[in-house]
């Protein structure tokens, strides 16, 4: 039997690429192993960071070895960083038997048989056969690719090009496909889910989407990711308080509270706009989960910049926070800022950070202490609340055992930092 490897690296927006390539290699009649040889090795890399950079070619050189070894036949390296380094990546590793950019799968048949592409971004997305990496019951839906904000820290509009969305149909249709086959939480991603449509609408059709998805009542969660905060408006959010199964969660990435900072990190929003904001979410939903983002260590960032964040941090509380450090990438605009800070100041404010959002957590999730919530259970004994994200938020672990991809109530017993403990209200409830 022919088989092929399949590293994935990276956001869960890559790994709806992989599983378009793990479908088309299925299709011609091979099986995904982990181990053993393999006629092909494919590894889809990120390269949004320095970090990522590395951790892709530290793979890279992994798989070279193998295949010096005999166990890989041909390598074959594909996403962020052959858009990143295109040509540079095949004279660093001549080994490589053939790359393809993010937007070139359609291009894999002529790759296998040795051909390498690194294309140009075509004008449109499609939705294409997957073959899931993730467990049926949630899954990833990616919606649109590309950027066109231009955010000064960030090297993604220059990797995946600009704002490319699939069509509302095409969603819907791939949306149908996931649920019928077990899909019970579907969540939403792209670059900028806000601006989905804009390419292919003139504007914003998010709330367009979202009601055509609706209809699919066997998807019990519709998940929003990578929410831009500019376009959550009123009307958006009371489609979410009055829809059966959009999810009551967001991820909105703030990156920075102070105006200073905002600005020189090329954003739209203020510190006026973000407050409002929130204060309008919840208002009208009290209970949505808000997951955020923010970046400390930017250049320039003063103490003062980075007290006010910090103070933010713990008036608001947020459900769930991802901290970053500045990292300076070349071919960003923030990459020629004066007042680049040094790696112990940048390390301080983020401990400083992740301190306080401790903190927060903990008092949130204590007050969780005796209520009930109805899970999703992702294994026997580990389920998560519409608060929690899979593979990125917290969960909640049960003292009985559940079937995977259905929903429970559970009554919290025990808070330890992310981590609830539940016991069984009743059984499953669907």
């Amino acid at each position: 039997m022919k088989k092929f490897r399949l590293v994935s690296l990276g956001c869960p927006k890559n790994l709806t690429d992989s599983e378009e390539i793990s479908s088309f290699f299925h299709s011609k009649g091979y099986k995904l192993v982990n181990e053993g040889f393999s006629q092909f090795a494919i590894i889809n890399t990120c390269a949004f960071l320095k970090s990522a950079v590395k951790e892709s070619k530290s793979v890279i050189e992994e798989y070279l070895e193998l295949k010096r070894k005999g166990i890989v036949k041909k390598l074959i390296v594909a996403g962020c960083l052959v858009e990143r380094e295109k040509e540079k990546i095949l004279e660093e590793y001549p080994q490589i038997d053939a790359v393809i950019g993010v937007s070139s799968l359609d291009m894999i048949d002529e790759v296998i048989s040795g051909k390498s592409y690194i294309l140009k971004h075509p004008d449109v997305m499609k939705s294409r056969s997957r073959l899931l990496l993730t467990k049926s019951h949630s899954v990833y839906l990616k919606v649109a690719d590309g950027c066109d904000n231009r955010c000064s820290y960030c090297t993604i509009p220059y990797i995946r090009g600009p704002l490319r969305s699939k069509s509302i149909e095409d969603v819907f249709q791939e949306a149908m496909s996931l649920s019928e086959n077990g899909a019970v939480e579907i969540s939403l991603i792209a670059q900028d889910l806000t601006a989905y449509g804009r390419d292919i609408y003139r504007s914003p059709a998010l709330k367009e989407l979202l009601k055509k998805l609706s209809l699919i009542k066997k998807t019990r969660w519709f998940r929003l990711m990578y929410m831009y905060p500019d376009l959550i408006d009123r009307e958006l959010l009371e489609m979410i308080k009055n829809s059966e199964n959009i999810c009551h969660y967001l991820e909105m990435p703030l990156q920075h509270i102070s105006d200073n900072v905002l600005k020189k990190m090329n954003r739209r929003s203020s510190e006026k706009t973000i407050r409002s904001k929130i204060e309008l979410i919840r208002k009208i939903l009290p209970e949505l989960a808000i997951r955020t983002t923010f970046i400390t260590g930017f250049p320039q960032e003063t103490e003062k910049d980075f007290l006010k964040l910090l103070s933010f941090v713990k008036e608001y509380k947020f459900e769930n926070m991802a901290v970053f450090k500045y990292s300076r990438e070349k071919g960003t605009n923030a990459y020629s800022l004066e007042g680049q800070l040094p790696a112990k100041i940048k390390n301080e404010r983020y401990n400083r950070l992740l301190i306080a959002q401790s903190e927060c957590v903990d008092n949130r999730n204590k007050s969780l202490i005796g209520k009930e919530f109805e899970i999703l259970a992702d294994s026997q004994f580990i389920g998560r609340r519409y608060a929690d994200a899979p593979e990125i938020d917290g969960q909640v672990k049960t003292n009985f055992p559940m079937t995977s991809g259905k929903f429970y109530k559970v009554r919290i017993t025990e808070a330890i930092g992310y981590h609830l403990q539940g016991d069984e209200k009743r059984r499953k409830s669907a």
